[in-house]
């Protein structure tokens, strides 16, 4: 509805996170823009480019002309969809934030319930919570209730059950959010971790309007791993009693050699070896990794590089291109970056 007030904030904002989405856009668009213009109060949609290989970044350009609450938000590189996520409640001036995903499972049509519940109950979180994943293939229900309830072991029952990142907060969770200094955030485990007065908005999830998902099997395993890793030393302490299973192996196969020689049996013994050396060198190459998969985060703190970079902001300059608007990159935080000579 109406333009933003004198410090530039609005009364929502919907962060919609967005890589190689061109076939969805146009329907996105067609399914959003009729329930924010009902909502009767001020927003922006904050479409947030991910470093598409495709026209997405053209295709959000054009409609900037014909719809004056877009704003795009164009990454410099690819660096994921957690930190396309954190790059939208940067830069959110609503006083409620919503995220969703550009691909239509989450009914745009929720929003306003969202907001109704979040005054009405005057919680700081609205969680949209999956009544119904009949769409999604068994493989992927699957997985995901795997996923959930080893996250609320790890992160605490506060963890909803089913919800993704489809849900509304206050700017009370954006600052918060904001101040966090840890890097690869996982939204769905952080915002739950923060306590803050919450409720559940059920819906049924629809399937993808057009293109193809983005989350293969490799990256629903990173998350996973990331999201053990953000909240629990629960791998090392895996690791430590995989290096004990590993004592105790070859402790058997040293007893069992022995009492072959005190018998007198001729043992070949290279079996046993083989098998052995095979158990205990698998067990301390997982540790390894394991380890390793710890340190490299504790490096990648110490490097204190932005999880993203933002290349261009139509809020800045609307009339400019993506990579050619006038100044220097934002990284993370606000902070601005010397320009790349080259």
């Amino acid at each position: 509805m109406g333009p933003r007030g004198a410090e530039g904030r609005v009364e929502l904002t919907v962060v919609v996170p967005m890589y190689n989405e061109e076939p969805v856009i146009g329907l996105l668009f067609d399914r959003l823009r009729p329930v924010l213009d009902g909502i009767g109060c001020s927003y922006e949609v904050l479409c947030v480019d991910d470093g598409s290989t495709d026209r997405t970044a053209a295709v959000l350009m054009a409609g900037l002309t014909s719809w004056r609450e877009l704003r795009l938000v164009r990454l410099m590189r690819n660096s994921g969809h957690q930190a396309a996520l954190t790059a939208g409640f940067d830069s959110a001036c609503g006083a409620y934030v919503v995220t969703i995903d550009a691909d239509l499972q989450d009914p745009p049509e929720a929003i306003a319930a969202m907001l109704r519940t979040a005054r009405d109950r005057q919680v700081d979180v609205v969680y949209g919570v999956r009544a119904d994943r009949s769409t999604d293939t068994w493989f992927k229900r699957t997985t995901s209730a795997a996923y959930y309830r080893l996250m609320r072991q790890v992160a605490g029952a506060q963890v909803p059950h089913n919800a993704g990142d489809f849900r509304l907060v206050s700017r009370r969770v954006v600052e918060a959010i904001n101040r966090l200094p840890e890097h690869g955030r996982v939204h769905r485990l952080t915002i739950p971790w923060f306590g803050f007065p919450s409720a559940e908005l059920t819906y049924v999830r629809e399937r993808r309007a057009a293109g193809a998902s983005h989350y293969p099997l490799v990256k629903m395993v990173r998350l996973a791993f990331d999201s053990v890793a953000a909240f629990s030393a629960a791998p090392l302490r895996v690791a430590t009693w995989a290096g004990v299973l590993g004592c105790v192996l070859g402790l058997v196969a040293l007893g069992w050699s022995v009492t072959g020689w005190l018998l007198g049996h001729a043992v070949p013994g290279w079996t046993s070896i083989l098998a052995t050396t095979g158990v205990i060198g698998a067990i301390q190459l997982v540790c390894l990794g394991l380890l390793g998969e710890y340190v490299s985060r504790i490096f990648s703190a110490v490097q204190s590089r932005p999880s993203y970079m933002v290349g261009y902001d139509s809020a800045d300059d609307p009339h400019a291109l993506p990579g050619q608007r006038p100044g220097s990159p934002v990284l993370a935080g606000g902070q601005q970056h010397g320009r790349a000579e080259g």
